[in-house]
């Protein structure tokens, strides 16, 4: 016999021909059946071999709770011919970003579909985004997105940190949180905060009927499919791109874009995946550059400016969870208060810089590295390539592209980068030490 209680953290029950399971996680009770039940805050339940599953709520009594299918299929939780599921979530982007962007287009009217949720797009002053870890970053870009097209307050927080706050609630605000399993414990409490404020809440995640998606007004989902591997990859780019659309959308309603540069836009926003495939098409070449210069790296910078900061510290923050170097990733004007002191001939650092306003600011840090004996690695377009690859000891060249949407190709280019680093290393990249794929626990 088996006896589970339910209390604040996620909690669910599978029942196959072959056992009964109860788990936190929909993923891992997907992999015995597709059809999972949740169960709700004070609930008990008792698992009996012979007898089945029985559930009592808070006050006692036996209860059924409906059942939910999980729309994972097996392809998502078979490696094939992979070597790991990293490499193989990393290689299906194209298609999870394309088919999370399909999602909200509407074919009839070529157009973002808003959500339905009581909110007056076009009224829209205040928009708070609380997310942790790899989301935190896809939050940290909507933010400059945001402010690009929309006339609206942003405020962008660590969930951790946002739930112990006392910010500033308007009532009708829209509150945008972001969790790839729906079920991470601080974003979940954050979210009742919220709610708690009167603010409308929308969810972006990528399992249905996570407690984040039952506890929302709207959710968009992340078409990513299951995700093994702990590290975050195609679930981040499918975040992004359906947080590009949603503001797209809002900004055409408030009247900021006008209908051709919402068509424009969009045609862009489809050519993402082809942009993608370009990274995956010369993503062996990375390799070598992560053998040579990084493999025996003590320590690690990485540097961006505007749409690539954000891309800079998810970079860092891969390259500590599957290399194990401590990697900090910064705001490349920020490299005189202090980053440079860390400079020497045994840190690469990594530059997000593609051929734009900022590059040639960017440039003069690389040189400040490079005359200190620092290896940079550069990331851009071809014609940064022409202009800055003199201060490289390398460069990884991705596909040019509207300025908004350099950050799709740069990071999948630094995943691959994390990839090859740590598997060089002879290391685990789909269960590095320490970490879980749901936190369901402060």
């Amino acid at each position: 016999m088996i006896v589970g209680v339910k209390k604040d953290s996620p909690l669910a029950v599978s029942e196959t021909d072959k056992g009964l399971y109860i788990g936190s996680d929909a993923i891992a009770l997907s992999l015995f059946n597709n059809e999972i039940t949740y169960l709700e805050d004070g609930d008990i339940v008792s698992v009996i071999k012979d007898k089945g599953v029985t559930i009592y709520d808070k006050d006692d009594n036996e209860i059924v709770r409906k059942s939910q299918k999980i729309a994972f299929v097996s392809d998502d939780l078979d490696m094939g011919n992979f070597q790991s599921y990293m490499i193989k979530e990393m290689s299906e982007q194209p298609v999870t970003v394309a088919k999370t962007l399909s999602s909200i287009f509407d074919d009839a009217n070529k157009k973002i579909k808003l959500p339905e949720m009581g909110v007056d797009f076009d009224k829209l002053e205040h928009i708070k985004i609380v997310a942790c870890g790899t989301s935190y970053h896809a939050g940290l870009l909507a933010k400059y997105w945001i402010e690009e097209f929309c006339p609206i307050y942003v405020e962008v927080d660590v969930a951790s940190e946002f739930r112990y706050r006392k910010p500033h609630f308007k009532e009708g605000g829209l509150a945008i949180f972001l969790s790839q399993s729906g079920e991470t414990a601080d974003t979940l409490a954050a979210l009742r905060y919220c709610k708690e404020n009167k603010q409308k809440i929308l969810s972006i995640v990528n399992v249905p009927q996570s407690t984040i998606a039952r506890e929302s007004d709207a959710v968009l989902y992340t078409l990513a499919g299951a995700e093994i591997c702990v590290a975050s990859t195609k679930s981040l780019t499918a975040q992004m791109i359906l947080l590009l659309g949603l503001i797209v959308g809002i900004a055409a309603k408030k009247g900021k874009i006008t209908s051709k540069q919402e068509d424009d836009l969009l045609k862009q926003m489809f050519m993402i995946p082809s942009l993608i495939e370009d990274v995956l098409s010369v993503s062996e070449g990375i390799k070598g550059i992560a053998e040579k210069y990084i493999k025996n790296a003590e320590k690690m910078l990485f540097l961006g400016r505007g749409y690539l900061f954000p891309i800079s510290l998810e970079g860092a923050l891969k390259m500590k969870e599957l290399s194990y170097i401590p990697s900090e990733g910064y705001a490349a004007g920020e490299m005189k208060h202090g980053p440079i002191a860390l400079i020497d001939n045994k840190t690469p650092v990594v530059v997000v810089a593609p051929s734009n306003a900022l590059s040639e600011k960017t440039a003069s840090n690389m040189q400040e590295v490079s005359a200190r004996g620092g290896k940079v690695i550069l990331i851009t377009d071809k014609k940064g390539k022409e202009l800055y690859q003199k201060s490289a000891s390398e460069v990884i060249l991705i596909p040019s592209s509207l300025d908004i949407l350099y950050p799709f190709a740069s990071v999948v280019a630094l995943q691959f980068l994390s990839y090859y680093t740590a598997t060089s290393k002879g290391l685990d990249v789909d269960k590095p030490r320490n970490l879980a794929k749901s936190v369901t626990v402060e």
